[in-house]
């Protein structure tokens, strides 16, 4: 059994990462979490996704958008 309020507020972490991430970097993270249906939106995948992967989810997440901005302050 699992917090639903952590759980949502994990989900609502990862939806407003994932909008910093190119649309090729959200559709891998499709692929890695909802590969049964990679044609859904963002926002309704990360809502299917199982709760058990959130954490690892928003790591990913985390990493990716550190990196864009890396790359992005490096082309400045």
């Amino acid at each position: 059994m699992q917090n639903e309020t952590l759980v949502n507020s994990g989900k609502q972490i990862l939806k407003d990462l994932l909008k910093e991430c190119t649309e090729p970097q959200q559709l891998m993270f499709k692929r890695m979490y909802s590969h049964e249906n990679l044609e859904l939106p963002i926002d309704e995948a990360i809502d299917q996704m199982n709760p058990d992967k959130i954490d690892h989810a928003i790591t990913q997440a985390e990493r990716t958008v550190a990196s864009n901005k890396a790359k992005a302050s490096q082309e400045a």
